[in-house]
């Protein structure tokens, strides 16, 4: 094996491995229900990027799981910055546009309503194999994406990963995973690879461990099922909270599993367990955000702490904790509220500020409301928020917008009052036939409200 500089790159003095692999059959991915050797995989990474055309960033639009890994390693092999949006919606992409005057799109797919400078990647054809597999390397320092966090209010923001930086948080979730895994073993995702959970798990994690990415983003729990028959054992599935309680609920039987990972929205003890017990396999949760990557992690049916990965340090303060990691440069300032144990390398999350609730000198949690409100038999999903405008008296309302076939407002509102202070019932509680989740299963407050008023005017007082 040899380690080469790659011809589209110019000198750079501290350089990292953009590939993985100890030998040129070592499987990279699963695609079509075959396997992608890492020498098939960097010819296709060597065919797009030839094809790029010279700028400083190229947005990364594919769908196709494979075709993103390779976007993204062809962008970045040419000293280009992938642009993450952080949704595929025209205005998102127009923004990121904006931001970066003379950027490319690249995707996989014909769109109708393309992009300027919109550029179709060519066909993934089978590759011929050269006898000289040379591992390219990446500078260090370079800026190899920009992700945009959703955000519940406002515009997204900007966070640039070097490859540094993904090297070391990759690290992190590679000793977290083999600790419980062991050395090899293949992955099914059902996130996008464009969000950076997504990234972390199924572009990073085959990319710098020796593991395999199914091709697909199943969504469906018949296609979850049939995504992890097509890899074979250990298989590890990469999912939401949303996509584990359709899955426990449906009834499906899926191939053994090695281990579930769960991310992007709170976590209850009582679905960890459910699926541990569905599924025969430890349910791991990650913690973690587009600013930082992941940086702790837990086994939600049977621990209330986080355990922090090596080298990761919180500062608590008195609206959110500061985060030292090995993947940033500087601490990055989370609205998280913690409090630490075990020396520091455990905590406990308290909240977060904006969550926090004071209502008659009596307190609560936003994100505690909402797990009551899901522990309620016959709840499929929901969420507990405060409204913005408060009532004739300064108070603003706790509304609850919930998933529940087969109840009614005042089952729900009866099996509350047993389970929250009367102050914190939900005023008003409207029942929808589903939740507005992005991609990622996070629901963004402003189309929340949105439901909320569409919901009002459609509810006719009992």
């Amino acid at each position: 094996m040899a380690i080469v500089y790659d011809t589209f790159q110019q000198e750079a003095p501290s350089r990292l491995p953009l590939l993985f692999a100890t030998a040129a059959d070592r499987t990279v991915a699963w695609r079509d229900g075959a396997a992608v050797s890492a020498a098939q995989f960097l010819g296709h990474v060597r065919q797009v990027a030839a094809q790029l055309p010279a700028t400083a960033a190229t947005v990364n639009l594919c769908e196709d799981r494979y075709a993103f890994l390779v976007a993204f390693c062809a962008i970045a092999l040419r000293g280009q910055t992938n642009l993450l949006p952080s949704s595929r919606a025209p205005q998102a992409v127009d923004e990121v546009m904006a931001a970066h005057p003379g950027c490319h799109v690249l995707g996989d797919l014909p769109l109708d309503l393309a992009p300027p400078r919109y550029q179709r990647m060519s066909p993934l054809e089978a590759t011929v194999e050269s006898s000289d597999f040379a591992l390219p390397l990446i500078d260090a320092d370079q800026v190899v994406a920009i992700g945009y966090t959703s955000g519940s209010t406002g515009a997204p923001s900007a966070n640039r990963k070097t490859w540094r930086s993904f090297h070391a948080s990759t690290e992190g979730n590679l000793r977290m995973l083999r600790a419980e895994l062991g050395q090899r073993f293949e992955v099914v995702a059902t996130v996008p690879p464009q969000h950076m959970y997504g990234i972390e798990m199924s572009v990073l994690l085959p990319l710098l461990g020796d593991i395999g990415i199914h091709a697909g983003r199943p969504f469906f729990p018949a296609d979850v099922a049939a995504a992890l028959a097509e890899v074979p054992a250990p298989r590890v599935l990469v999912t939401t909270p949303v996509h584990l309680r359709a899955l426990v609920d449906s009834g499906i039987a899926l191939p053994p599993l090695a281990a579930m990972v769960s991310a992007t929205a709170p976590l209850s003890g009582e679905l960890a367990l459910a699926a541990e017990q569905r599924f025969d396999a430890p349910l791991l949760e990650v913690f973690g955000s587009t600013e930082t990557c992941v940086f702790a992690s837990r086994r939600a049916s049977v621990q209330e702490e986080w355990s922090l990965f090596d080298g990761v340090q919180l500062h608590p303060q008195p609206d959110g904790t500061l985060v030292d990691a090995p993947q940033l440069d500087d601490a990055v300032a989370l609205a998280d509220l913690v409090s630490l144990h075990d020396g520091g390398r455990r905590f406990r999350l308290r909240g977060r500020r904006a969550d926090l609730l004071e209502i008659a000198g009596k307190r609560a949690s936003l994100a505690d409301l909402t797990r009551r409100l899901l522990a309620i038999p016959g709840v499929r999903d929901g969420v507990m928020l405060q409204l913005d405008d408060a009532d004739t008296i300064g108070v603003r309302r706790i509304a609850a917008v919930v998933v529940a076939p087969g109840l009614d407002e005042h089952t729900i509102l009866d099996a509350l009052r047993r389970a929250i202070d009367p102050l914190f019932l939900p005023r008003p509680l409207r029942l929808v036939d589903a939740l507005p989740r992005n991609e990622t299963g996070k629901l963004p407050r402003a189309a929340l409200l949105a439901l909320l008023q569409t919901a009002d005017e459609g509810h006719s007082p009992n």
